[in-house]
């Protein structure tokens, strides 16, 4: 019974996810119908496009397949991607403050683009070499006796952060006329979004998902303790490093083409963990989903609120997640009184 509830609850949330796509389309500075969205994309699906007969528009075609549509897909797959990376790390750390970046990752990225951008470069490109490059860092720093020491990740992340924040605004002094430029990447933005930047993020985070989903027993016997979990059988160490590996990349490629967005992989877990339970065979899939919806949920509040500007959309999610967090820190602390 449990099992069909999910799986109804899942189909209901896909449902939502789909007319929130579309209305996500229809909606900008040239106002297209919703209905006239779903002929658009009926007409180029095969078998069934030959049965719409409807009046060919350049127009309509230019706004839904080049121009919204990318945007739409490329914040659904990093709301994803985020939203994955948050729930593995929170069972692999056991502590559920952690999110996609807690290893200093998105201050790599984020160095990297303000370099580029000063020397007139695409970012994209320099923040996916930031990002790896701090992921090396902080691995080879935890690595003790070749093992992944995890209590000292978070606090070698936060360093990291601390360093390459002070880097940037040391960047941004010097070269002053890039700074707002800067800043409107690192508070992120799906503005730039193109079917060629899909083609690189998805199968990253498609194939990264789906080796996480698999590891879904090891993440939950890691959630009662490491050593526990060594007893049942789980490699912990090759656990951690291929979970850290995978979600790196997942998380250094969305960095990369989106900029900085906060929440998505902290506050998603949590309400989806609120809603099915902790077990990551449910878990996962479920955070997937909504991490999709929260995101091309705030990326369309972001761009239709203050139109004809753009709110960046991690400022969008940082508004509706900072209340949460809040909320947690203090029912924490109650529990821990």
């Amino acid at each position: 019974m449990m099992r069909l509830k999910r799986k109804t609850l899942f189909f209901v949330l896909l449902v939502l996810y789909c007319i929130l796509a579309i209305g996500a389309i229809s909606v900008g500075a040239a106002n297209i119908k919703p209905c006239e969205v779903f002929m658009e994309i009926l007409k180029y699906i095969p078998i069934i496009g030959k049965h719409i007969d409807t009046v060919p528009s350049d127009t309509n075609f230019l706004i839904v397949f080049m121009v919204r549509m990318p945007r739409i897909i490329m914040a659904s797959i990093v709301g994803m991607g985020l939203a994955v990376v948050g729930t593995s790390f929170q069972s692999l750390f056991k502590n559920p403050m952690a999110d996609p970046y807690v290893l200093g990752i998105s201050g790599g990225a984020a160095l990297g683009a303000a370099l580029a951008i000063t020397v007139h470069l695409p970012a994209a490109p320099f923040a996916f070499i930031g990002a790896v490059t701090t992921t090396i860092m902080v691995y080879l720093i935890v690595q003790v006796r070749s093992k992944t020491a995890t209590i000292y990740l978070l606090l070698v992340g936060s360093a990291i952060g601390f360093l390459t924040s002070a880097l940037i605004s040391i960047i941004m002094v010097f070269n002053q006329e890039h700074a707002s430029r800067i800043i409107f990447w690192m508070m992120g933005s799906f503005n730039a979004s193109s079917w060629e930047n899909i083609y690189i993020t998805a199968p990253v985070v498609f194939v990264g998902t789906m080796i996480i989903s698999f590891l879904y027993r090891d993440l939950n016997l890691m959630l009662v303790g490491e050593e526990t979990a060594k007893s049942l059988g789980v490699e912990t160490e090759k656990l951690k490093k291929g979970v850290i590996i995978i979600a790196s990349m997942m998380i250094a490629v969305c960095v990369s083409f989106s900029g900085i967005i906060g929440f998505v992989g902290f506050l998603v877990p949590h309400m989806a963990r609120i809603i099915v339970g902790p077990n990551n065979k449910v878990l996962i899939p479920f955070s997937a989903l909504g991490g999709a919806i929260f995101l091309l949920l705030s990326d369309t509040l972001g761009r239709t609120i203050a139109a004809p500007g753009e709110l960046p959309v991690g400022a969008v999610t940082a508004l509706i997640g900072s209340p949460y967090f809040i909320y947690l820190l203090i029912k924490m602390k109650r529990r821990s009184g």
